[in-house]
Order: C-alpha cells, then sequence, then structure tokens
C-alpha cells in the first residue's frame, strides 16, 4: 500500500515539475488586458477578481490543486510575479499542450472562460483583446 502510495505522490509530483512555462509576452499581454498595467490589490469583476491579472477565488483553488506549492493565501495574487505563477499552474492544469505550442489563443480564452472556454465564442472578444496587445509589445 505504502509503495502504490508513494507511486502516486511521485507521478503527481513530476507532472508539475515537467510543465512548461506561459510566454512571458503572453502574460504581459494578459496583464495589460485585466489591468492596464497596474499593480496591487486591484478589484474586478464585481468584488469577485483580484490582483493585476485579475484573478478569481476558483481560478486560485483550481490552480493550487496543481501546484500545491501556491499555498492557500488568495491574496497573495496581488502581487503580480505570484499571480503570474498561478496563471501558469492553472494553464498547465488546462491546457497544457496549448502552453508548450505557445497558442495564445486557446490560453487567453481558457482564462478568461475557464477549462472549456476556448469553445466558448463569448471568449472570442476578450482573445482580440490580448492579441492587440501581443501585437503592441511586438511592434
Amino acid at each position: 500500500m505504502k509503495t502504490k502510495f508513494m507511486l502516486l505522490v511521485l507521478s503527481l509530483s513530476t507532472t508539475y515539475v515537467s510543465a512548461a512555462t506561459v510566454n512571458k509576452k503572453f502574460l504581459n499581454a494578459l496583464h495589460q488586458v485585466e489591468s492596464s498595467g497596474r499593480l496591487g490589490a486591484i478589484v474586478g469583476d464585481g468584488g469577485k477578481a483580484l490582483g493585476p491579472l485579475q484573478i478569481h477565488r476558483n481560478y486560485f483553488v483550481d490552480a493550487a490543486q496543481f501546484d500545491h506549492s501556491l499555498g492557500n493565501d488568495y491574496n497573495r495574487v496581488t502581487d503580480l510575479a505570484f499571480a503570474q505563477r498561478v496563471v501558469n499552474a492553472y494553464l498547465n492544469r488546462y491546457a497544457a499542450t496549448a502552453v508548450a505550442e505557445n497558442n495564445f489563443e486557446v490560453l487567453a480564452r481558457v482564462h478568461n472562460g475557464g477549462p472549456s472556454g476556448f469553445k466558448n465564442r463569448a471568449t472570442v472578444r476578450y482573445w482580440a483583446k490580448v492579441e492587440t496587445n501581443l501585437k503592441l509589445k511586438t511592434s
């Protein structure tokens, strides 16, 4: 029994270790779209989102289930570097292939609309905003 448990723990821990890192230009574009590049305890979406990347509590919980090093203090999402770690974990949990392939459309739409957000027509407008910011960054 101990051996099976240890193998499970090992396989779960290596899942995150092998996770790709979300592209920094993409994260910068999200930051612009979500808070116009502002920093700190920005409250949005009617009080449901927090920080420079406008992270909802459920999004944070999902990310922390993937990357346990995030802990359980949701209020830390007010720090940009920590918020970026949360986004990295969330997107690796739900869109790992898109992270590895730098498929920014899928990443933006999952960030905005949840695990199946890339299928939701309502996230197309959000993607257009992110795409515009990506193009501004490369010009």
